[in-house]
């Protein structure tokens, strides 16, 4: 990354983990903290909030955990509470599990999230 180039971001990671779990609903939330560039446990933290706020919902697979997002649940600020997470996602144009899933889940295999983000 360019040193001068800002280090912020349009999204929050709430954002970030919503649209990676859209496309991989069954990956453990290890895989998403590396994706997303943020701790295990930020990630856990995020997705708890999600649950809770009704926007996400976890279920157990055997020993593995699904995600699915509720889609029709309103984003939360103001300015965009008449829109949904649904409409969010199609805006983003999150890709589909289907969609070179398998070569991003590659291209993370050698990452370690540092204290300040992904780090290769």
């Amino acid at each position: 990354m360019d040193a001068k180039l800002p280090r912020w971001n349009f999204f929050t990671n709430h954002a970030h983990v919503l649209f990676y779990l859209k496309s991989h609903p069954e990956v453990p939330l290890r895989r998403v903290a590396l994706a997303v560039g943020i701790t295990e446990r930020a990630v856990q933290r995020i997705v708890a909030e999600l649950e809770a706020g009704g926007y996400l919902i976890r279920t157990k697979v055997g020993r593995q955990n699904q995600y699915s997002i509720q889609g029709t649940a309103p984003l939360r600020h103001s300015l965009e509470a008449h829109r949904s997470v649904d409409e969010l996602l199609a805006w983003v144009g999150t890709k589909d599990a289907g969609d070179g899933a398998n070569e991003d889940e590659k291209a993370l295999d050698n990452w370690t999230v540092g204290e300040h983000g992904s780090e290769v």
